[in-house]
């Protein structure tokens, strides 16, 4: 079984047990996650089966939208509401006029330095086990794009927003700097992932729902096609030659008829066999004006 589930975190699961549970479940050895959500967080959880593993990259750099709770007057060393007390400032002082014109001043590309308490390598050793030691490290900041950043929810001392965000981007950190620029401190209280990429919470599957499936065997039913993540692409169809070529590795040229001799974005494009069959992603290759298989996909559907 080739494609990707849809999963409803749970709060304090890991996103790699989560990973667990689908192996053992599934007997299904290639198994992997797209974009890890932290053990306190909810949500939307895509995790990959089979040859949906090779799509991962493409997933993991989706965009994703997220419902963060966010406590004022409260900092943490995690950033977030498992960590240690580090500060407590005064959330009175913050009204929706100010908070709005904070906010408005994330929104677009922003440099963002990752927390302590993040899986980031640094020299080899992720930076929560130097955490975890007591060891702070200078960590680089790094550029991320939030496309909507929305006040939903006002009840003071905690405030809900929306945030629709690219890759990369840790809302902890989001929350933690709002409350450096407003001067109280801020930590995160409560977060869920709506979306990542095309898969939506209102679409997810629950663990119990899911252990059900396995148990009863119609699990299948849950599993997403593997080009889903890739369903905004621009396609192709080819004949019969073409589609052999693909699959043997070798590149292909494309009709002018098709409007695929010029790179579209990433010059990445799904090419389909003539009865619907995904095969590849193909890349475009401006030098030899060719589109070369950058993955091929032998599935049995």
């Amino acid at each position: 079984m080739d494609g990707i589930l849809n999963v409803d975190k749970p709060r304090g699961k890991t996103s790699f047990s989560i990973v667990s549970m689908v192996k053992r479940l599934s007997r299904e050895r290639r198994v992997g996650h797209a974009g890890t959500l932290d053990p306190m967080a909810t949500g939307v959880l895509p995790v990959c089966i089979g040859q949906g593993t090779r799509v991962v990259e493409y997933l993991a750099s989706a965009s994703k939208s997220y419902r963060a709770e966010i406590e004022f007057g409260v900092t943490t060393d995690t950033y977030d509401c498992t960590g240690n007390v580090t500060f407590r400032g005064d959330s009175s002082t913050v009204n929706r006029e100010k908070l709005e014109a904070v906010l408005s001043s994330f929104h677009g590309i922003i440099e963002q330095i990752p927390p302590m308490y993040s899986a980031i390598k640094q020299n080899g050793q992720p930076l929560y086990k130097l955490a975890r030691a007591g060891i702070n490290v200078f960590r680089q900041s790094r550029p991320v794009e939030i496309y909507r950043i929305e006040m939903i929810l006002w009840e003071l001392p905690v405030v809900t927003l929306e945030v629709e965000c690219s890759k990369g981007t840790y809302i902890r950190s989001l929350a933690h700097d709002v409350g450096q620029i407003l001067g109280c401190g801020a930590s995160l209280r409560n977060l869920i992932r709506l979306r990542c990429g095309p898969f939506h919470i209102g679409d997810s599957i629950t663990i119990p729902q899911l252990e059900e499936a396995f148990r009863h065997g119609y699990w299948e039913k849950y599993v997403y096609p593997l080009d889903t993540v890739l369903a905004d692409w621009p396609a192709v169809v080819v004949d019969e030659e073409k589609e052999q070529d693909i699959i043997n590795g070798r590149s292909i040229l494309l009709s002018r008829g098709s409007d695929t001799n010029e790179p579209v974005e990433y010059g990445l494009y799904r090419a389909y066999s003539r009865y619907g069959r995904f095969l590849a992603v193909l890349k475009f290759n401006a030098e030899k004006g060719e589109w070369h298989p950058q993955k091929v996909f032998l599935t049995n559907t």
